[in-house]
């Protein structure tokens, strides 16, 4: 584990409510990505911005409840909590309307985030929360600050916030991509009929100068391209609920693994377990427990 045995893991980005069909469920990628590595063992440290209204009360009280710090969260006047409306697609899939100027696009570096970033095994951030360019510069600081973590990339290529150039310059700072296989084909056009996402995988690491890429592929499972090898781990049948949060959960387990030092290839596998488990799930952050074993147990009924 990186930074000796730390267990802080910064999770920079947007929070917002996601409006599903069945109600508001809080999301963005960096606090379903905390909300999990919590349940893991680690220290997650959220680093983000919610709007001095109702919507921002429930985030704090919401964040505090799952036992997570709100040290790093920062209240912003005049700007309104994030909110992202979600369609599902028969098969489960989100499409999202991700309302703009939220409290999270201007995010701004506590006081006591500080010392954890110093601290940090890891930090975990998106393209999405780089959609304007206050956040990149707060975004640069913090990767500063936390020098000796371990850098993770979660690509979020969602229109209209999906530029390659932006997707790139950020990829340029990982040490970790993960990414699924439509967004791999957009960095990395295929040439020719088909492309093996092995070998787009080793030339994203390359250009990017990134040492471990992962790669989901939805019910298919998921691969992992590590120092030359690759690791691939299938998929597993599940009834789904909605797949909102799936690919957060497996980037938090697969995080977790990274930095407990376990294989790639057993890494991998349990990540898949639990973004399973959450697209078989409703919401982005349904209630478990982690066994010994690294198996998941969901609450009695």
């Amino acid at each position: 584990m990186s930074k000796g045995t730390s267990k802080i893991v910064l999770c920079f980005g947007e929070v917002l409510w996601d409006a599903l069909p069945q109600g508001l469920f809080l999301g963005g990628a960096p606090i379903n990505v905390a909300y999990h590595l919590k349940l893991h063992g680690f220290s997650p440290v959220p680093v983000t911005a919610v709007g001095e209204d109702a919507l921002g009360d429930e985030i704090l009280n919401r964040l505090h409840n799952w036992g997570l710090p709100t040290s790093g969260v920062v209240r912003l006047k005049g700007k309104p909590t994030g909110v992202a409306r979600v369609e599902l697609s028969p098969d489960g899939s989100p499409h999202f309307v991700i309302e703009p100027d939220a409290a999270w696009d201007w995010i701004e570096l506590a006081p006591d985030v500080l010392k954890p970033a110093e601290e940090a095994a890891a930090i975990v951030y998106g393209t999405l929360s780089q959609r304007g360019e206050y956040n990149r510069s707060c975004l640069a600081d913090l990767l500063s600050l936390a020098s000796g973590a371990m850098k993770v990339l979660d690509v979020n290529l969602r229109p209209p916030y999906d530029s390659l150039d932006l997707a790139w310059s950020v990829a340029q700072k990982a040490d970790m991509i993960k990414l699924n296989r439509d967004e791999l084909n957009r960095m990395i056009p295929a040439k020719g009929r088909g492309q093996d996402p092995a070998i787009a995988a080793a030339e994203l690491g390359s250009r990017a100068g990134c040492r471990l890429v992962c790669v989901t592929s939805g019910a298919e499972g998921a691969g992992l391209w590590s120092h030359g090898e690759w690791h691939r781990a299938p998929g597993r049948p599940v009834r789904v609920r909605d797949t909102v949060g799936a690919g957060d959960a497996f980037l938090a387990a697969l995080v977790a693994a990274i930095l407990e030092g376990k294989p790639n290839q057993e890494a991998l596998e349990k990540a898949c377990r639990l973004g399973e488990f959450v697209a078989a799930s409703e919401g982005a952050t349904p209630p478990y427990k982690l066994l010994l074993d690294g198996s998941i147990m969901p609450p009695a009924m």
